[in-house]
């Protein structure tokens, strides 16, 4: 199995063959494979009922922000999550100046890395947990040190109460 800079998995069709042996029982259509033509013509050609399999496609988005940028665009979110203020969302929760201090701070974090659409997303995500009653984790790792994920309930760690460093997540 090889792995191109986007994390894409494929194989040859020697490679998936040699699986095939390991495992008679393995779903060779998930694969990707560099060249599987031989093995699909034969397969029309024997008329024979089996998964065909599927070309590698090598993708060309630059770097791996052009990469995050192109999944990003692709996420399901409904339009209004997609047209949502999330910021001001964000600022309406706010109860005191010292929260909408550091909403504030975290918020111009969050836009200079070009994260406001995840934001967006998280909200969409927890509301859609909410609503199907599905019980997460209080919180896990640098992300309790958010503010803003506190607000928009991704975890449930006060930041601001044990003063952790926006930094220690946002770095």
């Amino acid at each position: 199995m090889k792995y191109d800079q986007y994390g894409q998995a494929y194989t040859t069709d020697a490679e998936l063959f040699e699986l095939l042996y390991q495992n008679p029982e393995l779903d060779i259509s998930r694969f990707q494979v560099e060249d599987p033509f031989k093995y699909n013509d034969a397969a029309k050609s024997l008329y024979a009922d089996v998964p065909q399999l599927k070309l590698f496609h090598q993708l060309d988005w630059g770097d791996a922000d052009g990469f995050d940028r192109h999944n990003q665009n692709i996420w399901y979110m409904p339009k209004a999550y997609k047209d949502l203020d999330i910021a001001q969302w964000i600022l309406d929760q706010c109860r005191t100046d010292a929260e909408l201090q550091r909403v504030g701070e975290e918020l111009l974090l969050y836009l200079d890395r070009e994260l406001i659409d995840l934001l967006r997303y998280l909200k969409y995500f927890v509301d859609t947990m909410r609503a199907n009653n599905v019980v997460w984790g209080l919180g896990r790792g640098s992300s309790v040190a958010s503010y803003v994920l506190y607000l928009i309930g991704v975890h449930k760690i006060n930041s601001m109460y044990y003063d952790l460093d926006i930094r220690e997540f946002l770095k």
